[in-house]
């Protein structure tokens, strides 16, 4: 009956490790200037209008007009993106192998800009995995929006209570939990794997 259970996964700050401190820290030798700059300039906000389908390339040309003191580093954020990844959070990818090995269902909802995630693709294997991926830069939609957690179920043909919604936001978790997903509000690998377990999907051995 568990196995009738589709997981579904966030990728960045869940799987994969993408902070833009990775790189701006190496362009800011101070840090509080650092985080004005992702508070202010190149901030969530703006940041959010890719993962919606924005063209990257319009959005600097913009924000370097605005910001001209900063055009360094706000071409850097598109040309230098692959340094924010620093891989992968190692616990949560071997729980995605051992849930692909138990035959779970996989997919996963990611806000990500369709321009970006093909240049890092290649370095995570297990994007494969998911039946479907939906980005919100392809659907241009995203969370926590319910349209984009509506879209994803008519994809995967199944209500919401067979889902299990992984995710590290609390505006994400709190729409699916409005929905009827059974969600986690991912916090760490061991806690993860911890709640999974719980819920009777991971035994305690790692088999």
């Amino acid at each position: 009956m568990k196995k009738n259970y589709i997981i579904i996964f966030d990728l960045g700050g869940v799987l994969i490790d993408w902070d833009p401190r990775h790189l701006f820290r190496k362009l800011f030798p101070d840090q509080e200037e650092m985080e004005f700059f992702l508070r202010t300039v190149c901030s969530p906000t703006w940041n959010a209008q890719m993962d919606k389908g924005y063209s990257f390339e319009i959005a600097v040309a913009e924000l370097s007009a605005e910001y001209p003191e900063y055009l360094y580093q706000i071409h850097a954020y598109y040309d230098r993106w692959e340094e924010m990844i620093l891989g992968t959070f190692p616990g949560t990818v071997e729980i995605l192998k051992e849930l692909k090995a138990a035959e779970y269902h996989l997919a996963a909802l990611s806000n990500w800009s369709a321009e970006t995630l093909p240049r890092v693709a290649h370095q995570f294997p297990f994007l494969e995995w998911f039946s479907p991926l939906v980005l919100s830069g392809e659907v241009k939609m995203v969370k926590p929006d319910p349209e984009i957690f509506h879209y994803l179920l008519s994809e995967l043909q199944r209500p919401p209570g067979e889902c299990i919604f992984i995710d590290d936001s609390d505006a994400n978790i709190h729409t699916a939990d409005d929905l009827g997903f059974q969600s986690i509000r991912y916090n760490s690998e061991e806690q993860l794997r911890k709640e999974l377990i719980e819920l009777k999907i991971l035994s305690n051995s790692h088999e």
